[in-house]
């Protein structure tokens, strides 16, 4: 195993999560939104958008920069790194 998989495989085992969202809160403010519908508006399933919201997946770039832009704001106002 190389060095950097196991440094990436500590990191999430001892629950620190490299990127932060805030994906649920916009949906909230965007009028309640369902998950379902987000996914479908960025092309992604709701189990997908779940699992970025809890923090259990990181979305790929493209998906991140989608999310925003149906929410009409930057990627930076919906995700974080807290490295």
């Amino acid at each position: 195993m190389g060095g950097l998989f196991l440094a990436v495989t500590a990191f999430y085992l001892i629950g620190v999560q490299p990127i932060t969202n805030r994906v649920k809160l916009h949906r909230m403010v965007a009028g309640g939104i369902t998950r379902a519908q987000l996914g479908e508006a960025v092309g992604v399933t709701r189990h997908t958008i779940i699992a970025i919201e809890q923090g259990h997946y990181s979305p790929s770039l493209e998906t991140a920069f989608r999310i925003a832009r149906h929410f009409g704001v930057g990627v930076e106002d919906v995700f974080g790194w807290e490295g």
